[in-house]
């Protein structure tokens, strides 16, 4: 298994520009021309892809108000799972116009499949990858599914543990998938910053030998562009066009000029971690000329001995380097020099 992925021709992976995912989730809130304009606005912004999310109420779960169906706490409370996702499924018959107009304006589109029908939906659209959801990490079956599509894969890993990631992973690539990819999460909506622990992408690059990303729900960009830092080549972000619509996903999303600074940021922090590089930079050699080096304080004949009050070390550096310092204390010049010249190998005797 090459350690990249390739989506609609962007390579995804150490060397490549981070892949920039911006998720639409619920935020249409039940109009498809919302879910157009998410589009426009992330192609607006230089996401690389938009992506949905395909399951229905009776895909995803049951229809009971049973304790253990019920959510409490957080942006859901007091909602069953069935109430939650029959508001926030997005219509299976919204896919293909929505597939059909991010083609047309230029953007990649894929989705996170929550059952097999899902799955084979996308592949009638053909979608040119997968998401598995981090709830979904724990569901091999459908791992394995989406695997022998052959597609590219992504899996967020939010609440699992190593072992179950490596579960998730040998089950996408004994299935056929020769391209897959992990995404650090943390499935708090919103998750604080603290909760991160970014050097785990780190560990994750080393233990699981595949490309790793962010799945990010902080509140802001920081823990995203920091990322970027420790390997991390995919960010995934939720989008909104209004963070105070009520929808469901809303509050913990970016609207528009975040997701703008999100893309721009990321690119130029890849930029800014570069390759391990010790030598003079572009930027640099213009200001090399203002580096100390050693100069002649006061006049000076020819045939006299340098001493340390002849000398000193000063801005700018067309001298010789101060550490030559003691090496031309003691030594004869061959001609006379004034002060403000600088100190060179050739004015002085072997």
């Amino acid at each position: 298994m090459k350690n990249r992925l390739i989506i609609d021709g962007k390579k995804i992976g150490d060397g490549f520009e981070p892949y920039v995912i911006a998720e639409m989730s619920a935020n249409h809130n039940g109009d498809i021309n919302n879910a157009f304009k998410i589009i426009e606005m992330s192609k607006r912004s230089g996401a690389h892809a938009v992506k949905l999310q395909t399951y229905k109420p009776d895909t995803i779960t049951l229809n009971s108000r049973e304790p253990e169906f019920m959510i409490e706490g957080g942006l859901w409370h007091g909602q069953s799972l069935y109430e939650l996702y029959e508001s926030a499924f997005m219509p299976w018959e919204w896919h293909k116009p929505l597939f059909d107009y991010a083609e047309k304006i230029g953007i990649s589109i894929f989705s996170s499949p929550f059952d097999n029908t899902a799955v084979d939906l996308l592949e009638d659209l053909n979608s040119p990858a997968y998401k598995i959801a981090s709830f979904e990490a724990v569901d091999i079956p459908l791992i394995k599914y989406v695997a022998s599509t052959g597609k590219p894969m992504i899996i967020s890993t939010g609440m699992a543990n190593a072992e179950e990631i490596e579960e998730a992973v040998e089950a996408a690539k004994s299935s056929g998938c020769r391209q897959l990819a992990i995404l650090h999460c943390v499935s708090g909506y919103p998750a604080p910053s603290e909760d991160y622990n970014l050097m785990t992408i780190s560990d994750m690059k080393m233990r699981f030998k595949l490309p790793v990303g962010l799945s990010d729900h902080t509140l802001d960009n920081t823990t995203a562009i920091a990322s970027v830092a420790l390997g991390a080549c995919i960010i995934e972000k939720h989008v909104t066009l209004d963070r105070n619509a009520g929808g469901p996903d809303d509050s913990f999303s970016l609207e528009e000029a975040e997701l703008n600074h999100l893309c721009s940021s990321v690119h130029t922090a890849w930029q800014a971690v570069g390759n391990i590089n010790y030598g003079r930079k572009s930027s640099e050699i213009g200001n090399v000329k203002f580096r100390r080096s050693l100069y002649f304080v006061e006049n000076i004949k020819e045939g006299e001995i340098i001493e340390a009050k002849h000398i000193k070390s000063i801005r700018p550096g067309y001298g010789l380097a101060p550490k030559y310092h003691e090496l031309i204390l003691g030594k004869k010049l061959k001609v006379s020099v004034k002060k403000n010249t600088a100190v060179t190998f050739e004015i002085l005797e072997d």
